[in-house]
Order: structure tokens, then C-alpha cells, then sequence
């Protein structure tokens, strides 16, 4: 045995030495690209840097559109890279462009095609109308190199540096004058009831290189760029300093021409280390010094919290459990009747109260029991993927520039997971003295996901019917139903079978056969105040967090500080607890037994509380106009608000559950 443990020892220290010896580690696909000048190339160092596009999206609209869909100029031979099943529920679709630059080679105006529009030309007219709705709504390019995303930076307020991953098409100025957007930019773009299309951009790529690392040629370590809007006279002799605007009449009167021009330039940058390429982005976004302050403060907050309710609980029940056991000293203590002039055991003159008083009921199985024994399921299946997710984006395999890995890892992981999900059901259906163990199942594995498919379904039928880059294709949904009904559906059952193999979870006291009556209630007992104060405090500690994540969802802001993120996690799950805990002792206090869809309700009510934020966060911060982006930010919102009840419900049950089996195993019950 010794020999076995030392020779693994042996060979998890050679492990750690091969990987601690080798030059760097990096994650599939992320891997650093060298490039050379021409003729100076090979297998480890290109020459031809490609400018790839994604698609383009807008905050006034929920619907993203591919490049192709856009009159821009297109590839020849276009080239669309492999995308993962995250990228493609996303929306996004990239491919690649005409722009195509040679390393350390400046250009100067080089143009790239040219766009006609005729008068009498219905298509034309149809495809100028389309790219007009995409300056209007400020629909915004994102453009890659080398897997990094090319920026626009610009000044904001108080002279910070702002480097957005994206720029306009173009912008406008309103019949009444109003400039709108980007023209701001400009003190040319004036003229009424006209759009500026930015036809021209400059653009600059920093580069890296490094001869002690032993690898040759240069690594590309930023990609910058200026959008501009130039009127071309001569198309075949561009001209890219100064000139008039290009400018797109609001009324289609006469023929259109916009020719697309770039120039390109790269400097060399030595301080900069491909490992850290993506610091001036990340840094650049707008409140990051807000989020750090008021992170910190609510985890303050939330620990005081916490410390005070976790005091509270302990004091009182403590208090509470020595009284209940002075009837260890009834045989000892006799007290003396005044009727007969005999003795009576003590635990006989002490009358009991409190939630020792409803030991009898406690225990009693609760209405709908399939009912919650699925949601639980479905509960444990989501906190275990999302404990999971978060954990691996701690360590940074999910990061930014790993384009649709959390989606990918999240999807993953709970198709896979859904034998906890039926081990958990079917225990505790068995333990609520259920007999219908294959509706049990059937439920578990389809009615949750199946509501969630049904939403996701009717939101691609939106997306389609928009021809938005969104949607789904076929494929895909085939693809995802395979991994539904081929692995989680049998994986559900497996864990289904062991749990109903195993025996019902025991309580430590028994139940009687008559119910009790429940007495009248304060109106701080009753069910619906106190489930609506259980969100409060969970909800409390997260907000803070969700506007940061709403806005990278719906304002497309790169969200990085999985680190923050992971720790309000656990601060929620301890939240959770506590407040469903300090709730349920409270009702049983009252004599209240009915505790169990009570536990879930509570902590699952921060989901309301979630719900009346997202619609606030719609109308106060968010600029979407159009019926078909509303109803799509409430449907994928609804999605969010269910899976989030399921989860804080789960966490709450599970802690209420454990802390009354707790409570009423150490005290003596005759």
C-alpha cells in the first residue's frame, strides 16, 4: 500500500514538473499566432492578417442581423469559422471580410468596393431602406483580428478613455435638426433629415515581439480603429483626408453611390504582453470602479446581515432547546398537588409551547407533494450548473476571448446532469409517501425544460419571422433536442431509479394521525407577508451584480469579473438560507407547521423581486422601441425569472429542511 501511495506521489510530482517546465499553457483554441513580414513566413508565423465580422447589433433593438444581410462589401471567398453550440444560441455568426492586410505593411486609402444604388430600382431601393433602419436604430459593427475584437476608443466624460468593441454603420440627423448618435462627433453632420454613412475607417494594430520567449515573429496585442464618413468624387483615386461627409438623403430622390475605403497602419508596442491584450478594453469599461465600490459594500452589508441573523438563531434556539430538556429532570422533581396531596411529574405541570407544541405535524406530508419533489429536482440540477459554471469562469476558461464557452459549458452541464435531478425528485416524493413514481419522472425530466423549449421555440419563431441572425437554425434545434431527450431524459431516469430504491429519508419524530389545528395568526405569520419578505435580503445582495449583467446582455458590454460574481453567489446562497431559516422558525413559533411549500416560496420569491427589476431596468435604462424586441426581452426574461425561482426555492427548501430535522432530532419528544 505504501508502495502504491509513494509511487503516486512520484508521478504527480513529474506532472507538475513537465507542466510547471514547459514554456506556457493555454486553453484549446486560444492559443497565441505569430506573424512575419512577406517572404519571411511559414507553418509558425503568417503573413496575411484576416479581418473577420460578426454580427451586428443595436440597444434599440433585441434583434441582431448578419453582416451579409447589410449591402456591405462581402468576401469572395468567405470563409466561416466553426462555432459552438454557445455562439449559435448567442446569435452570433461570424465570417470573414474583403479586408485583408499583409504584416507591418502600412496602407494608405486603399479601396475596397463600391455600392450603387439607382433610383428606379426597387431592390436597391429595398436594400439603401435597410441600411438607412440600421443607422437609424444605431446598429454597431464588431469586427475581429486575431481573435480580439478591433475597437473604436474615444473620450468620455472627465477625459476617461472609453474603448467600445463595436462602431456605428452610420448615424443620423433628424427632420427637426436633432442630432442623433455618432454625428455628434462630427460638426459636419448637420444637414436635415440625412444619414452618415461611415464609409472609411483607420486602422491601427499594435503588435508585440519578444526573442527570449523562442518564438519568432510578432504577436498582435491591440487592434484600433477611427470610423469615418468621406463623400468619394473619384472612386478609382480615393481620397481619405478631409472631403465632405458621405451623405444618404432621407428621401430616395437620386442615385447613391458609397465607395468603403480603410487604411491600415501597425506600430510596434513592447510594454504590452500578448497575455494581457485584453487589459485596455476591460479596464476602459464604464463604472468598473462603481462596481468594485459597490460590491464591497454589499458584501459588508450582507455579512453583518448574515452574522446577526446567524446570532439571533443561535441564542434563541438555544435557550430554547434547554428548556424544552428540563424534563430530563421530571423522575427527580416531583410538585406537590392541591387536590389530593399527591406529586405530579414536572414535564406534566409544565406546559409545552412554541414549536416544540406542532412535533406531531411538523413532519406531515405537504399538498402537491409531486409537485414540489419536481421543482426541487429541476432546483438542484440548476444550482449544480450554475456552482459549476461560475467555478470554471473563476479560473478563466470562460473568459471573453473564448467566444460562447459559458453558454456551451452551461447547456453541457445540465444535460448532464440530470441524474441529480431525478435521484433528488423521486427521494423525496418517496419521502412525501408518493406512489406515482413514473409521472414522478416523466414530470421531472419534461415539465421544467419542456416550459423553458416552448418559450425558447416561440422566441425563434419571432426571430425567424424577422430574418434576425438570432435565430436558431434547424439543425440546431434538432441538436438540442437530441441532447434533451438522448442523454438528460434517460440520465433523469437512472437518478429517478436509485432514488426510489433507496428508503424514504427517516424523521426523527413521528406523525400523528389527526392533524392539529393551526391558531389564528399576526399578519407577519401568515403565509403571503412573510414569503413576500423572504426576497427581500437575497435580493438585497444581488442587484447590485444584475444591472452589470443585464447590461452585458441587453447593452452588449463584455462582462469579466466572474471573480465578484462567484463570490455574490455564495453570499446568496448563505442569504437564502438564513432568511428561510430565521422564517420558518418564526411560523413554527406560531404553531404554523405547514412549512414545506412555505421554505421554497420564500427564498423562491427573490425571482419576483428579479422579474420587477428586469422591467424597470426596460423602461428607465434600455431604448428599445418595436413590438417584436419587447415581447423577445420579456420571453427571454420570463426564462431567466423561472430558472432563478427554481434555484433560490431550492437553496431554501434545503436549508429549512435541514435545520428542521435538526431542531426537533435533539430535543426529547414524548
Amino acid at each position: 500500500m505504501k508502495r502504491r501511495i509513494h509511487f503516486g506521489l512520484v508521478l504527480l510530482y513529474l506532472l507538475v514538473l513537465r507542466v510547471c517546465s514547459s514554456s506556457a499553457f493555454y486553453l484549446p483554441g486560444l492559443a497565441p499566432v505569430s506573424f512575419c513580414e512577406s517572404g519571411k513566413g511559414g507553418e509558425d508565423c503568417q503573413t496575411v492578417i484576416q479581418l473577420f465580422v460578426n454580427r451586428l447589433d443595436s440597444v434599440e433593438s433585441v434583434l441582431p442581423y448578419e453582416y451579409d444581410v447589410f449591402d456591405f462589401c462581402k468576401d469572395d471567398k468567405e470563409r466561416r469559422p466553426s462555432e459552438n453550440l454557445g455562439q449559435v444560441l448567442f446569435g452570433e455568426r461570424i465570417e470573414s471580410s474583403p479586408y485583408k492586410f499583409n504584416f507591418g505593411e502600412n496602407v494608405k486609402c486603399e479601396r475596397v468596393c463600391t455600392k450603387t444604388y439607382k433610383k428606379g430600382s426597387h431592390d436597391d431601393a429595398t436594400k439603401l431602406d435597410f441600411l438607412k433602419m440600421g443607422m437609424l436604430l444605431n446598429y454597431q459593427h464588431h469586427w475581429i483580428i486575431d481573435n480580439m475584437p478591433v475597437t473604436w476608443c474615444y473620450e468620455v466624460e472627465e477625459s476617461q478613455k472609453y474603448c467600445n468593441p463595436g462602431f456605428p454603420i452610420g448615424c443620423l440627423v433628424t427632420p427637426e435638426g436633432r442630432v442623433k448618435d455618432a454625428c455628434v462627433i462630427n460638426a459636419e453632420f448637420n444637414k436635415k433629415n440625412t444619414f452618415y454613412v461611415f464609409n472609411h475607417v483607420d486602422i491601427k494594430i499594435t503588435y508585440h515581439r519578444e526573442t527570449t520567449e523562442g518564438w519568432r515573429g510578432a504577436r498582435l496585442v491591440a487592434a484600433t480603429l477611427e470610423p469615418k464618413s468621406i463623400a468619394q468624387t473619384d472612386e478609382k483615386n480615393p481620397i481619405c483626408e478631409g472631403g465632405n461627409p458621405m451623405e444618404v438623403p432621407g428621401e430616395f430622390e437620386n442615385d447613391v453611390s458609397i465607395v468603403y475605403t480603410y487604411s491600415v497602419s501597425f506600430t510596434e508596442n513592447p510594454s504590452i504582453k500578448w497575455a494581457s491584450r485584453w487589459d485596455y478594453i476591460l479596464v476602459s469599461m464604464p463604472h468598473t470602479n462603481i462596481q468594485w465600490f459597490s460590491i464591497m459594500n454589499s458584501l459588508v452589508i450582507v455579512l453583518f446581515l448574515s452574522g446577526m441573523v446567524a446570532m439571533i438563531m443561535l441564542r434563541t434556539l438555544h435557550k430554547d432547546i434547554a428548556r424544552y430538556n428540563q424534563v430530563d429532570q421530571a423522575d427527580l422533581i416531583k410538585i406537590p398537588s392541591t387536590k389530593d396531596k399527591t406529586s405530579v411529574p414536572y414535564e406534566d405541570a409544565q406546559e409545552e409551547s412554541g414549536w416544540k407544541q406542532v412535533h406531531g405535524d411538523v413532519f406531515r406530508p405537504p399538498r402537491k407533494g409531486m409537485l414540489l419533489s419536481v421543482f426541487l429536482g429541476q432546483g438542484t440540477q440548476i444550482s449544480i450548473m450554475t456552482f459549476i459554471t461560475l467555478f470554471l469562469a473563476c479560473l478563466g476558461f470562460l473568459s471573453p476571448a473564448n467566444r460562447g464557452a459559458l453558454m456551451t459549458c452551461a447547456v453541457v452541464l445540465w444535460v448532464l446532469l440530470g441524474t441529480p435531478a431525478g435521484y433528488v425528485s423521486a427521494r423525496l416524493y418517496k419521502t412525501f409517501g408518493g406512489e406515482k413514481w413514473k409521472t414522478n419522472v416523466l414530470l421531472t425530466a419534461l415539465l421544467c425544460p419542456g416550459i423553458v423549449f416552448a418559450d425558447f421555440f416561440l422566441m425563434n419563431l419571432i426571430l425567424w419571422v424577422e430574418g434576425s441572425s438570432a435565430a436558431i437554425p434547424f439543425g440546431t434545434l434538432v441538436a438540442i433536442l437530441a441532447l434533451w431527450f438522448g442523454i438528460s431524459v434517460p440520465l433523469t431516469f437512472i437518478g429517478a431509479y436509485f432514488g426510489f430504491k433507496k428508503p424514504a429519508i427517516e424523521q426523527p419524530v413521528r406523525t400523528n394521525q389527526i392533524p392539529r389545528q393551526i391558531p389564528e395568526q399576526s399578519f407577519f405569520t401568515k403565509p403571503i407577508p412573510g414569503i413576500v419578505m423572504g426576497g427581500i435580503l437575497p435580493f438585497g445582495c444581488i442587484f447590485i451584480q444584475l444591472f452589470f449583467i443585464l447590461n452585458s446582455i441587453w447593452s452588449h458590454q463584455m462582462y469579466y469579473m466572474f471573480g465578484f460574481l462567484f463570490l455574490v453567489f455564495i453570499i446568496l446562497l448563505i442569504t437564502c438560507s438564513e432568511a428561510t431559516i430565521l422564517l420558518c422558525y418564526f411560523h413554527l413559533c406560531a404553531e404554523d407547521y405547514h412549512w414545506w411549500w412555505r421554505s421554497f416560496l420564500t427564498s423562491g420569491f427573490t425571482a419576483v423581486y428579479l422579474f420587477i427589476y428586469a422591467v424597470h431596468y426596460f423602461f428607465s435604462k434600455l431604448q428599445i422601441i418595436g413590438a417584436a424586441s419587447t415581447i423577445l426581452y420579456f420571453g427571454y426574461t420570463m426564462i431567466m425569472v423561472l430558472m432563478f425561482f427554481l434555484f433560490t426555492g431550492t437553496i431554501g427548501f434545503f436549508a429549512c429542511f435541514w435545520f428542521v430535522n435538526k431542531i426537533y432530532s435533539v430535543v426529547k419528544v414524548d
